[in-house]
């Protein structure tokens, strides 16, 4: 929303920045120092400010000070005067929005400026001319004058600007003029608003505070010793952990020692003379002490802390455990009673069986007896009594067999064994020997003799006069060859097309059982789901399921330890055991003689 009442030049200012091409915008806004420096009442001028922010003339000057400075007309001349017209405007301006004025806009425009530093920085330390060194060096001093003016109004920008690595870097010059400008300008910052200082990160400051005494032991320039030493003191008397660290540094480095080796006499020898005081090793004890309490208490900090975090890891883990022993405490216990109950219970109803039997078996024997004539009642209690001595009898006979057979056992586990072994080795034998027959036919053969030849010769010949063959022509031999090969491919077709007929009939027979044995394992119809019909719709599906099974049962056999297949006889393998060869054999433990 544009305010009311809106100043005329900054109106037709806006205009034309808005109209105007990129390359003539820096330009055009270095009219706003005219409309600033006009003589004006402080209310005027506040209004003029917060026109300018409301027509984005602020932000423009931003977005220039971004650019490069070879592509703005008028060079560093132009940016350090947009400088100082930026930190102007933004002092004692108190906009409408102010969350984004505050959280936005100022750290961007004191990140700008430190920026600008740097690059000044670079371009002085690279100048070859003097003429032009001092001009770079009046810019920087403008620049940082305006970032001076921008801290004086917004001092919590100076929290922001001492943690950027920019400031650091502009801090770690060796230029003397540069240095010179960077150490005034954290002297007069912290001279502004000095309780921001301990809000510093701890690593910036340990930088900054570096630097400065670096700065203050090895730069050879009586104006960079002045102002190091002064900062110290100010640093050093304003809050106690920079007076800590640096007595830390003086018990470490050695830094009171160097401090004393400085020249004596100079402008700055009494805030030298101070400063040495502050790190007098009289006071080193006392924050030797201090140091080693807080030491003290951080590692029970973080002792107590670790261990409460470890006895809250384990509380559950605690807790879960004694709930299972109390669970199974109470199993036990239930269990046991209700063991004790069932055995009370079976007791009392074999007591109960046991009453009710010897009642039913006097009144059975009364009952018999009222039968029985009186003459019959010895012959009677005769039988009776022998038929409790066999049944006694029987059950002791039982019971003695039983504890002999438990005695024989082991014996017959290594009997069974023995067997076992033994089919094992003879069936083994018998394999060896019949490839020893097979893979040398050769052997056993005896070699004839003269006679035997003459034998046999003589006995070829008679059988040959005696049966003479029928002599027969050329064409009768070629017809009955002929004829005999007829036959023989007759005999070779009809022979293929029954294998192939006995091949059919075996896959028609295989595929009926395959299916049988389907339909008897289908479910019922109420238990058939989408995919079961296609299982007896497809002829694949039925015989790849038959001949994956029988080979995983074919794997499974094979892939039995031997100790399993002891006992199995293969089809066909008929042990050939000599007699001679039983009479050396261990049976059941013992050798037969």
């Amino acid at each position: 929303m544009k305010p009311v009442g809106t100043d005329p030049r900054v109106l037709s200012l806006a205009a034309e920045v808005a109209k105007s091409p990129e390359q003539n915008v820096p330009v055009i806004l270095l009219k706003l120092k005219e409309i600033i420096n006009t003589p004006l009442r402080s209310p005027e001028l506040k209004k003029i400010k917060q026109d300018i922010y409301c027509y984005d003339l602020i932000q423009y000057c931003l977005l220039v000070l971004s650019q490069d400075c070879s592509q703005i007309q008028g060079g560093w001349t132009t940016i350090s005067q947009l400088a100082q017209i930026l930190s102007h405007c933004c002092v004692g301006l108190e906009p409408e929005d102010a969350e984004e004025f505050y959280k936005e806009l100022l750290p961007s425009a004191a990140e700008k400026f430190l920026v600008l530093g740097r690059k000044l920085q670079v371009c002085f330390i690279s100048a070859a001319k003097g003429e032009e060194k001092a001009e770079l060096l009046h810019f920087f001093q403008i620049v940082t004058d305006s970032l001076y003016w921008l801290l004086g109004d917004h001092v919590k920008l100076i929290q922001n600007v001492l943690q950027s690595d920019h400031f650091l870097h502009l801090l770690q010059t060796d230029s003397v003029e540069i240095g010179s400008t960077v150490l005034t300008l954290l002297k007069n910052i912290l001279e502004i608003n000095s309780g921001d200082l301990p809000k510093v990160e701890g690593k910036s400051l340990h930088s900054i505070l570096n630097e400065v005494i670096l700065k203050l032991l090895s730069t050879p320039s009586p104006v960079i010793r002045s102002t190091a030493t002064k900062l110290l003191l100010f640093m050093a008397e304003s809050h106690q952990e920079i007076l800590m660290f640096l007595r830390l540094n003086t018990s470490e480095k050695g830094l009171r020692g160097l401090l004393s080796k400085l020249e004596t006499g100079t402008e700055f020898s009494k805030e030298l003379g101070q400063l040495i005081g502050l790190l007098s090793p009289k006071i080193y004890p006392e924050v030797e002490e201090q140091k080693l309490h807080q030491a003290a208490c951080l590692i029970q900090a973080y002792w107590k802390g670790f261990w409460t975090r470890k006895r809250l890891k384990m509380l559950p883990s605690a807790v879960i455990a004694l709930q299972r022993r109390f669970r199974s405490k109470r199993t036990k216990r239930l269990l046991k009673l209700s063991r004790q109950k069932e055995e009370e219970e079976l007791r009392l109803q074999l007591q109960l069986q046991r009453q009710r039997a010897a009642r039913l078996s006097r009144e059975i024997r009364l009952s018999v007896l009222e039968i029985v004539h009186p003459g019959q009642v010895e012959k009677y209690n005769w039988e009776i009594e022998e038929k409790s001595a066999l049944m006694i009898q029987k059950h002791w006979r039982g019971y003695k067999e039983r504890k002999k057979f438990c005695q024989r056992k082991p014996s017959l586990m290594e009997y069974k064994a023995a067997v076992t072994l033994q089919r094992a080795v003879l069936k083994f034998l018998a394999k060896c020997r019949k490839k020893k027959k097979l893979f040398a036919p050769w052997q056993g053969l005896q070699e004839l003799t003269d006679a035997r030849r003459v034998e046999l010769k003589q006995q070829v010949d008679d059988y040959v006069r005696r049966h003479q063959g029928s002599q027969m022509t050329y064409v009768a031999s070629r017809e009955l060859h002929a004829e005999a090969q007829e036959r023989l491919q007759h005999y070779f077709m009809s022979r293929l097309l029954e294998e192939r007929a006995q091949q059919h009939r075996e896959a028609l027979m295989a595929q009926i059982n395959t299916s049988i044995e389907q339909l008897m394992k289908a479910p019922s119809l109420k238990e058939v789901e989408g995919k079961d019909p296609e299982l007896f719709l497809s002829r694949s599906r039925p015989v790849a399921a038959k001949g994956k099974q029988a080979h995983l049962t074919t794997l499974k056999h094979i892939q039995e330890p031997w100790w399993k297949k002891l006992g199995e006889e293969e089809p066909g393998d008929k042990i050939d055991v000599p007699k001679d060869e039983l009479g050396t054999l261990f049976i059941g433990g013992t050798k037969i003689p």
